[in-house]
């Protein structure tokens, strides 16, 4: 089983393959949220290019898919549902709010498979765990998605998961890993550039005197 890069990553606009998922949902806390994954083929697209998965597996799952499609179309349902489960379980803890017990229940269904074979191993002077699931599987990615996840839950970074501020519903969430742990936007040349552009607005129409 190859290593998982479960944890932070800087090279990702929110800085974690979790809250990555979660945020391939545009305008997520909106009431028109706009979906960018349609098939179990652009999930596995999409998980390779945030590192989860090399080429060789994907490609090996893609045939699979092709001749399995029934059984693909029904894990793409399956990793839509968890998507939102860890949306709105880390919404949840962003406003000191407790999960939905349903909303867990999603998330540790996806964890028995991969944590079942699981160990801790010795590297380089440091404990890790290992993971032994079957990577030809083809809930292979919604199983590394739900170590993803739970890797940020339990880390000491979970305190530090923000959600864009704009006020029109972009729902994006991010590590806030800034100094003073001041992130408000998801991009601030997007959504903190047009709240900068609505402050001016409503200054300029501010009566004079």
């Amino acid at each position: 089983m190859q290593d998982l890069k479960l944890g932070l990553n800087p090279d990702l606009k929110s800085g974690h393959p979790a809250l990555e998922f979660t945020n391939t949902v545009n305008n997520h806390a909106s009431k028109q949220p706009g979906e960018t994954l349609f098939k179990y083929e652009d999930l596995l697209s999409w998980v390779k290019r945030v590192g989860l998965l090399r080429d060789e597996q994907v490609q090996a799952l893609m045939r699979k898919a092709a001749s399995q499609p029934n059984e693909a179309a029904a894990v793409f349902a399956g990793s839509l549902e968890l998507r939102e489960a860890i949306y709105r379980i880390f919404v949840a803890q962003i406003k000191g709010k407790a999960p939905a017990d349903g909303d867990l229940s999603i998330l540790n269904s996806m964890l028995v498979q991969p944590t079942r074979e699981a160990r801790v191993v010795r590297r380089s002077g440091k404990f890790e765990w290992q993971w032994n699931f079957d990577e030809t599987a083809l809930e292979a990615p919604l199983w590394i998605l739900a170590l993803s996840a739970v890797n940020l839950l339990t880390s000491e970074n979970c305190q530090w998961v923000g959600q864009c501020a704009d006020e029109d519903g972009c729902g994006w969430l991010f590590v806030d890993t800034t100094k003073n742990h001041s992130r408000r936007w998801c991009d601030i040349s997007d959504c903190g550039n047009r709240a900068k552009q609505r402050r001016y607005q409503k200054r300029a129409r501010r009566p004079i005197g």
